[in-house]
């Protein structure tokens, strides 16, 4: 018998193996992330970024406005689902507001909702409809006279 250890020869056969597994495997990844992301994102964001940009200095402005009002929303669900919301400044509720919002499902599953409110006790409103079981994005306005905030939220 001979000591020379049996060698195995590389052939071509086994590159071809390889490479194929290697591409398989990149393949599979790809498609499964594309896959979960195209389930989880509900849209487009804005309908054209071009024009959004164009407005983006006014929407600094009235953000800066809105800051300089001093209020601060309290926002929370009831135990029957309906929104609750309250507007302080300098820790006292406010009174005579217009309150609206919109309720929507964040990655547009469901399509949108519009929420009235009817004033309750302390100065807080409450909503007249409930809101839908699952994750809802409220898009909520505030009105003083001329005075104007926009809040949004997510509520679960």
């Amino acid at each position: 018998m001979s000591d020379k250890p049996i060698r195995k020869v590389f052939t071509g056969w086994h590159m071809t193996a390889i490479l194929v597994g290697f591409f398989a495997v990149v393949i599979t990844v790809n498609f499964t992330m594309a896959r979960i992301a195209m389930s989880t994102f509900g849209g487009k964001v804005v309908e054209n970024s071009y024009v959004a940009s164009q407005h983006y200095n006014v929407w600094l402005a009235r953000a800066e406005a809105q800051d300089r009002l001093g209020w601060t929303p309290k926002i929370s669900l009831d135990a029957g689902r309906h929104v609750r919301v309250e507007v302080r400044k300098d820790g006292r509720p406010l009174t005579g507001l217009h309150v609206a919002a919109t309720a929507s499902h964040p990655l547009g599953r469901t399509a949108p909702s519009v929420l009235r409110f009817e004033a309750v006790e302390d100065g807080a409103w409450r909503s007249v409809e409930p809101l839908a079981v699952g994750r809802q994005r409220l898009d909520i306005s505030v009105a003083k006279g001329s005075d104007e905030a926009r809040y949004r939220i997510d509520l679960q």
